[in-house]
């Protein structure tokens, strides 16, 4: 009886590896360890969570309070206005003018505008040297305005100033108008306005 004899050979199947390698972001810095295991899931994890979320808005940055200096440029030129009047003999118009003049020599003393980071508002100096709030004596209410109800406002004028004038729809809709002498220094006063209030209907003010 013959017996025949199978010779069944060994096939090896070689399957290649691939190597799969981690995104950029997640290898670790020369110099440092790399990541574990457990962080690397909570990264994935976040990452594949906060996926097309839309961003937070970046934080507003309060701008700083501005205080324009008191400036007695306007009553000194009513005083010299009083004395020229005087002695030209016209004592209703030196009375009219040294009145002025000395009215608002005391109200530069004690009357503030202080332009905050939301808006506008007139303090007035107590005799203990603490700014409070004013009340309008004309139109009613607190003197105090949002920069976004300023529509229009002009400066008289830049280099010698005298009066400021501006216009609001926070009182009224239909807007309201203001007018207060200036008491502060000119340049000051000018440039917190141009910053804070927007450029006035009528080209803005000038230097003419």
């Amino acid at each position: 009886m013959v017996t025949a004899g199978v010779r069944v050979s060994q096939v090896t199947t070689s399957v290649p590896q691939l190597a799969v390698k981690a995104p950029p972001c997640l290898h670790a810095r020369p110099g440092t360890k790399p990541l574990s295991k457990k962080a690397l899931r909570s990264v994935q994890t976040s990452a594949w969570f906060n996926f097309g979320k839309p961003k937070a808005p970046p934080a507003k940055i309060a701008r700083e309070t501005v205080i324009p200096e008191p400036s007695y440029s306007l009553p000194i030129g009513l005083a010299g206005i009083a004395g020229l009047s005087g002695l030209e003999g016209n004592l209703a118009l030196a009375g009219v003018t040294g009145f002025l003049g000395a009215f608002l020599a005391f109200q530069a003393s004690r009357v503030q505008f202080v332009f905050d980071d939301e808006g506008l508002e007139v303090l007035i100096k107590s005799k203990d040297d603490k700014a409070e709030e004013s009340e309008n004596k004309f139109v009613g209410g607190q003197n105090r305005w949002s920069y976004d109800a300023f529509t229009n406002w002009e400066f008289w004028w830049k280099k010698f100033p005298v009066l400021v004038y501006f216009k609001e729809t926070q009182t009224k809709p239909e807007g309201q108008i203001h007018f207060f002498p200036v008491l502060f220094k000119g340049d000051q006063l000018y440039n917190v306005m141009a910053e804070r209030c927007g450029s006035s209907q009528n080209s803005g003010p000038t230097d003419e």
